[in-house]
């Protein structure tokens, strides 16, 4: 059992050699390419009020730490403060970035297999995380292969979860939003997330950033909108990301990727790649203030 101490350091290293070791980080294509590039990984206590602001604003269904936690451990019930978010990204890799940058409609083959073979891996990590961790006696559970987990129409945002991985990584620490609703994480947007809550105390990271739009070109000064122009069928627009129809699309794309690949597939992603924040922070205040461990300004008080 690792000490105390190396709590952090022993579940980055878990990460980082399932990524390694593990046969499934494979895109399974002719060249046996792997899915996924180093990862970046943070932690959240569960106690951090900002998992609370998710439900209400999200609905009531939104967990909170403590309530996926308790459900599924009954006979080692938890305080909020006993609790810790561990999460994870799992960047995208260039050749693939590559191929989907010259997309135009419907994605590259290596896109959709990391989005179907890549996200089996995620899911094979949140197993092995969660059950190693339990194993060691720090009980655990992961939260989107919960029988219960599911989808749910937000009254406020539309198609929404029980849990979100991507709103667990911004409370980790890992990423602020872009007007796509992506992710911006100091590895770019062109990644997939995943996380699993213990009862573990582990120090929270750092969050680099007062505002969930931080690292944002457009919110930050209006000077970027390039993921609109990527977008195939106008999901975005200056006011946001309009859910419906990107789902569409994703459904339409399922027949695309079966007859040109012979793939049982689907995806898009064509927003993550050929934009500014494809691989890192945009914003380069920002970028360069996380380099070197400075925290930002406290954001304005209310009017």
């Amino acid at each position: 059992m690792p000490k105390k101490g190396n709590l952090s350091v022993w579940i980055t290293g878990l990460v980082e050699r399932f990524l390694a070791e593990s046969p499934l980080n494979n895109l399974q294509n002719e060249n046996n390419a792997q899915a996924w590039d180093e990862a970046l990984v943070g932690f959240a206590s569960g106690a951090d009020p900002i998992f609370q602001e998710y439900k209400e604003y999200v609905g009531p269904f939104h967990w909170t730490p403590l309530e996926i936690y308790n459900q599924y451990h009954p006979k080692n019930l938890a305080t909020p403060e006993e609790l810790t978010v561990i999460s994870w990204v799992l960047p995208q890799r260039k050749a693939v970035r590559d191929m989907n940058r010259k997309a135009k409609k419907f994605p590259a083959e290596s896109w959709a297999r990391v989005r179907i073979e890549g996200e089996k891996f995620n899911a094979a990590l949140r197993t092995h995380v969660a059950k190693t961790l339990t194993n060691e006696g720090y009980p655990a559970v992961a939260p989107m292969l919960t029988p219960n987990w599911a989808w749910v129409n937000s009254k406020n945002y539309g198609y929404a979860s029980s849990w979100s991985e991507r709103h667990a990584a911004h409370a980790a620490g890992l990423g602020t939003f872009g007007l796509c609703d992506g992710l911006i994480t100091p590895k770019g947007k062109a990644m997939r997330v995943g996380s699993v809550v213990a009862k573990i105390k582990i120090e929270p990271s750092i969050r680099y950033y007062n505002h969930h739009r931080a690292w944002c070109l457009f919110f930050v000064d209006g000077s970027c909108g390039k993921c609109i122009d990527r977008c195939p069928v106008r999901a975005l627009t200056i006011s946001g990301h309009d859910k419906e129809i990107c789902r569409q699309h994703l459904i339409a794309s399922s027949d695309y990727v079966k007859k040109t690949y012979n793939y049982e597939g689907y995806g898009c992603g064509l927003c993550q790649v050929g934009v500014p924040c494809e691989t890192r922070i945009p914003v380069r205040k920002a970028r360069e203030a996380y380099e070197k461990g400075e925290l930002p300004p406290p954001p304005p008080p209310l009017a």
